[in-house]
């Protein structure tokens, strides 16, 4: 199979390219613009294109599939040829399919905590020394991309993304593998770039649920109402397996799972991953994987990256990094390092730093979400509002939005990295949350820094 990728440097797409090369595939791709790691990564399987921008010419009629990516445009030279040749073009999510139409398809859906169910799920499977392929959306310990496809397994295990799958196909990609077994974590609106009101983004779950094949399964949180109520209107010839949080305890910083009279420490924390993990694990008994498999297996899974990654500790501090970016996400995370650590103050920090959380329209979804913190700090970087052109706002909007008047707001890099030095974090703990980097701060060098001088 002759493979061609138009904008090959995506995250999921230089992933795939790899994953194909892999499967005996001759790829090939193009992109006007490659960053790390996928300029590494493309240049060790010789994948690397040789110089940037887009060339028609590489598009010739002996090509079988074309797949694009999100990136490309719709007037996209290559694109154009292709169409003009009349070549199969695909989605990433599209070709997917493609190459796991036979096979037994678990798809992960919902707004929040894709990642993490599909990553547990992937570290028990592997423990358990099952084969299987996958797409999951961050790097794994232990995997060394994050898409992998072989002809024999039975089984592909897939981060389902609800945002759209091409610049010529404007479904959301999880409507596109036709899962077999789907899960959804939970319902929360978010990308209201694509679905402007909450109403039409429930609607791609619906639309979701419809996808799975019959006598198939659905995996759901009960603890979302707005879920449920969607699951409870639905009519498809389908199993519906709902699940809650399991039997736990926490002690000097631990959770411990209590389960059938044995007892499992875990290395990760927080309701929202205790929840994460049931899904996990329905979708693991389906698979034929026991509860104390499951369990014994999972005490050594220690989170997916930028998940309340543990970025520095010493015996009174620890700082964190997470992904947590959209409204949901941001509580859960603050709600689990507050219950997990009760003796200490939260200092958190967030990142506004997508089309939806800058959104003026969309800030008040944020009401709330930092109440528990004992510090809450906002950080817009005043570029990203130049780079996706957009009004900045003040302070004072972004304090109201949050419903927390001692809110403290920064839009400027380098007085927020002034703030952070200056903090005693001595009988705390440091929350950072964003999809960004905040400006480029150095993370790894401000834990050191600060740990250094609380252990003081």
């Amino acid at each position: 199979m002759k493979v061609h990728f138009i904008a090959i440097g995506g995250a999921a797409m230089h992933n795939l390219a790899i994953a194909l090369h892999k499967k005996g595939f001759q790829v090939t791709g193009s992109d006007d613009v490659l960053f790390e790691p996928s300029v590494s990564r493309l240049n060790k399987y010789g994948l690397l294109p040789e110089h940037d921008g887009w060339y028609p010419e590489k598009i010739t009629a002996d090509i079988d599939a074309i797949i694009l990516g999100m990136h490309a445009r719709i007037d996209n030279p290559e694109l154009l040829k292709a169409q003009e040749l009349g070549l199969k073009i695909y989605s990433y999510p599209e070709y997917i399919y493609e190459q796991s139409k036979d096979k037994l398809r678990v798809v992960i859906g919902g707004s929040h905590g894709k990642t993490t169910i599909t990553s547990m799920i992937l570290h028990v499977l592997q423990a358990a020394g099952k084969e299987f392929d996958y797409l999951v959306g961050a790097q794994l310990e232990g995997f060394e991309t994050m898409v992998g496809l072989t002809h024999n397994a039975p089984v592909i295990i897939i981060e389902g993304d609800e945002y759209l799958a091409s610049p010529i196909d404007r479904r959301p990609k999880f409507h596109l593998y036709k899962a077999n077994i789907g899960v959804i974590s939970g319902i929360a609106w978010d990308h209201i770039n694509v679905f402007p009101t909450f109403e039409s983004y429930i609607e791609q779950f619906k639309i979701f649920i419809d996808t799975i094949q019959p006598d198939g399964r659905l995996i759901y949180s009960q603890t979302d109402e707005i879920l449920n109520k969607t699951v409870a209107a639905d009519n498809n010839d389908i199993i519906k397996l709902p699940y809650g949080l399991p039997q736990y305890t926490i002690s000097d910083g631990v959770t411990t799972i209590l389960s059938e009279g044995k007892s499992y420490p875990l290395q990760v924390f927080g309701e929202h991953n205790l929840l994460n993990m049931e899904a996990a694990r329905l979708v693991c008994d389906a698979l034929d994987i026991s509860k104390a498999d499951f369990y014994s297996h999972i005490q050594s899974f220690k989170g997916a990256a930028r998940r309340l990654e543990l970025l520095g500790k010493n015996n009174t501090s620890n700082v964190f990094k997470d992904f947590a970016h959209s409204p949901s996400k941001l509580k859960a995370t603050i709600h689990a390092v507050k219950i997990q650590f009760p003796k200490r103050k939260l200092i958190a920090c967030i990142e506004l730093h997508t089309f939806s959380s800058l959104n003026k329209d969309f800030l008040a979804e944020y009401a709330g979400t930092m109440d528990e913190a004992d510090i809450a700090i906002v950080f817009i970087d005043s570029k990203t509002f130049v780079q996706k052109k957009m009004e900045p706002y003040p302070a004072e909007t972004v304090k109201q939005a949050f419903l927390k008047g001692d809110v403290l707001f920064f839009n400027d890099t380098q007085q927020l990295l002034n703030y952070l030095e200056s903090l005693d974090i001595a009988g705390g703990n440091l929350l950072m949350m964003s999809s960004g980097n905040f400006g480029g701060l150095n993370l790894s060098e401000i834990t050191n820094k600060l740990l250094k001088i609380s252990a003081e």
